[in-house]
């Protein structure tokens, strides 16, 4: 009965899986692809108290959907459940979890066909390599060389693939003999389930720096538009205070009007005014007292 054997065992591991999905709000589904074991239960290890991951048959993850469709449509899933998977179960928010999965990544050797990370730079420099079929193949990716003392030179710092181009054979190989790791490796998601919403790759990749920058600069527009119209905040209250006092206090001041605040600065003005008009008063003398010209005219 060994057919009836793995019948119950598959019963029982959608069962398991049914109760996952009941379990969590967040439903996360990352490719497998180049992922390696090692790298996976590290994923594992550091967000065990996070994250559920286990790697799930598709077969057997659309049988457990159809057991939730109280809490997940299953047709809405269905064009992710394709590829060698693994399933992420938790309650974070899905950017948060985007964020955990891009930090857990490594930089790793390339293989023909690999997207490159970032735009690689070989530096100018010793490349430690012994004169021979090397320099060859380091022209062949456009990096100028020279022999000094020995080993092959790289004359001058050489762009070889920008960020998301395609890495060829021949770049590859050279790349790993140079120490250069241009592929990062690790888990990304290619859709997370939450509450009914479906959230794609290209909308859970965020610019934490520029998002942070833009709420500060929204913040900084807000507030400076609450305090030209007077609006009222918990935040704003007291640096509307503060100019509703010196508006006042300027206008006191110029209409004359006598305070504990104001007397100070009335008595100033009152002593410049006074100062500025014993400056002119010779002039005005002179102007006044009549010249002989004058008298004989």
């Amino acid at each position: 009965m060994p057919s009836q054997q793995i019948l119950q065992e598959k019963n029982s591991e959608i069962g398991a899986i049914t109760q996952l999905v009941k379990q969590y709000e967040i439903i996360g589904i990352a490719n497998l692809q180049k992922v390696r074991a090692p790298q996976l239960q590290a994923f594992k290890k550091n967000l065990a108290n996070k994250v559920y991951m286990k790697v799930i048959k598709n077969t057997l993850m659309k049988l457990a959907l159809e057991n939730c469709k109280d809490k997940v449509d299953p047709e809405k899933l269905a064009e992710y459940l394709t590829g060698s998977n693994v399933y992420l179960f938790t309650n974070l928010n899905p950017f948060r979890l985007t964020l955990l999965l891009e930090k857990g990544k490594v930089k790793t050797t390339a293989k023909t066909g690999d997207i490159a990370a970032f735009d690689v730079v070989v530096p100018a420099g010793n490349t430690g390599q012994p004169p021979g079929p090397i320099i060859s193949q380091l022209n062949a990716v456009g990096l100028p060389t020279r022999i000094e003392s020995g080993s092959v030179w790289v004359n001058k710092d050489t762009l070889v693939v920008r960020k998301g181009e395609a890495i060829s054979e021949r770049l590859a190989s050279v790349l790993s003999k140079l120490g250069i790791k241009p592929v990062e490796a690790g888990l990304s998601l290619k859709v997370v389930y939450d509450n009914g919403l479906i959230i794609p790759q290209e909308q859970l990749q965020i610019d934490v720096n520029a998002t942070s920058k833009s709420i500060e600069n929204a913040h900084s527009n807000a507030f400076t538009l609450s305090l030209s119209i007077a609006y009222p905040t918990k935040d704003n209250v007291v640096p509307l205070l503060q100019i509703a006092h010196q508006k006042a206090h300027a206008l006191a001041i110029n209409a004359a009007v006598i305070t504990r605040e104001t007397v100070a600065d009335l008595v100033r003005k009152a002593h410049m005014e006074m100062l500025s008009l014993s400056r002119r008063l010779p002039t005005i003398e002179e102007k006044a007292v009549p010249t002989e010209e004058t008298k004989k005219s």
